[in-house]
């Protein structure tokens, strides 16, 4: 059992730091060189880690794609954040959507409701302007330049005073939320209505979906969202480790 921990633990190593030597390995590890030599060994016989070049620097093999693959056929957005969403709904109190990309507009696929949600609003299946909701933001803030450009040469509907419809004022927003990691709605898409939103990244790190947790604004107050953001990020990287990815080391 020991062995295949450390052999476990020696992937992770390399999925971490892109590459690695086996000193480096060995050191991590807490074992001898030696030991180390052969646990990079077996691992390579079986195509799980490889050796490119002169410089006896390893990394992941193509193994690992094809026992990856395997498993991610089978994932599935709304059965991963499920337990996730829960999680967060009941420590919020606030209702939770996980949204993806439709065209121009960001649809909402999963719904949980927090103790503190009065209304019984259902959320699922409602599609809204990408601009005017935390969301929608996200997604744009990630999305290729190209079309995020076209999106914001459209008609930027203005769905209440609030709505941001200006494209370079979304621009700088879009940095922003880059930067922090979650993206809010102030009475955007609707009047009383505040929301957070972060970024779910799948297999190979593109941003697949969104995270919101929404409330009243009498609730959900704006000097708050900060934190509460915090809280959906995450949330997000919760759910994104169960898509199967894995934040790397710079």
């Amino acid at each position: 059992m020991q062995s295949v921990d450390r052999a476990i633990t020696v992937l992770e190593i390399l999925a971490q730091h892109r590459e690695a030597g086996v000193t480096e390995i060995a050191a991590e590890l807490g074992v001898h060189k030696s030991t180390a030599f052969r646990l990079v060994g077996a691992l390579e016989r079986r195509g799980l880690v490889e050796q490119p070049g002169l410089r006896g620097k390893y990394q992941l093999g193509f193994g690992i794609i094809r026992l990856a693959g395997t498993m991610a056929a089978g994932l599935d957005l709304t059965q991963q954040s499920r337990r996730v969403c829960e999680d967060l709904a009941s420590d919020l109190g606030e209702t939770v959507n996980i949204a993806i990309p439709s065209g121009d507009m960001v649809v909402n696929i999963d719904q949980v409701r927090g103790s503190s949600a009065v209304v019984s609003q259902n959320w699922i299946g409602r599609q809204n302007p990408l601009h005017s909701t935390s969301s929608g933001k996200v997604l744009l803030a990630h999305m290729r330049p190209s079309d995020q450009r076209r999106v914001l040469r459209g008609r930027l509907e203005e769905l209440t005073p609030q709505t941001v419809t200006d494209p370079e004022e979304l621009r700088a927003e879009f940095e922003d939320i880059v930067e922090r990691g979650f993206a809010t709605a102030t009475e955007e898409l609707e009047v009383g209505l505040n929301a957070v939103a972060a970024p779910i990244r799948g297999l190979t790190g593109e941003v697949i979906a969104a995270i919101s947790a929404s409330g009243p604004s009498y609730r959900m107050e704006e000097d708050k969202l900060d934190a509460i953001g915090e809280t959906v990020a995450k949330a997000g990287m919760e759910i994104s480790t169960r898509m199967g990815h894995m934040e790397t080391a710079e």
